[in-house]
């Protein structure tokens, strides 16, 4: 299985926004997050995030198919947020999130600290930002009765 990146354009705002929504479908259905679900979000906020000069998609591509995306955010000099990472259903729990982590790594090997966030009732999403070395901060948000953020970062 071979996963590669290729950097995403305003061309490509309507497959991201196509795939996001599918990926976070059923979270979406589940805690009912309909203000901060990416998989609700409109096409123009893809847009508008593609054209944010501190931010940057990458298109996931598993042999030559596409199957997610990245965003990867600079917040400040050599610090990165991921903000979104998704992967498509059909393609979830094939490792290919744990190779697209190492390559942006790669890709910005300037970085010194790493910044995530993910629902904390998803067991399997925090398990994976353990596993690749990302640490709770202690920060959480309520965002309703049903879900809670949780906040990650990984230093170098």
């Amino acid at each position: 299985m071979e996963v590669c990146l290729r950097k995403a354009g305003l061309e490509d705002a309507q497959i991201i926004h196509e795939m996001q929504v599918k990926a976070f479908e059923s979270l979406l259905e589940k805690y009912e997050d309909y203000k901060t679900n990416p998989g609700n979000e409109s096409i123009e906020k893809v847009i508008r995030r593609i054209n944010e000069e501190q931010s940057d998609y990458y298109l996931i591509n598993m042999d030559k198919v596409t199957v997610g995306a990245i965003r990867v955010v600079k917040v400040e000099n050599m610090i990165y947020r991921v903000s979104p990472i998704f992967v498509l259903p059909e393609y979830q729990g094939k490792g290919i999130a744990q190779k697209v982590f190492k390559l942006i790594e790669t890709l910005h090997s300037e970085a010194m600290e790493w910044r995530l966030d993910t629902i904390l009732q998803e067991k399997g999403n925090c398990y994976l930002y353990e596993k690749l070395g990302y640490i709770k901060t202690g920060e959480t948000k309520i965002v309703n009765e049903k879900l809670t953020i949780v906040f990650y970062r990984k230093e170098f």
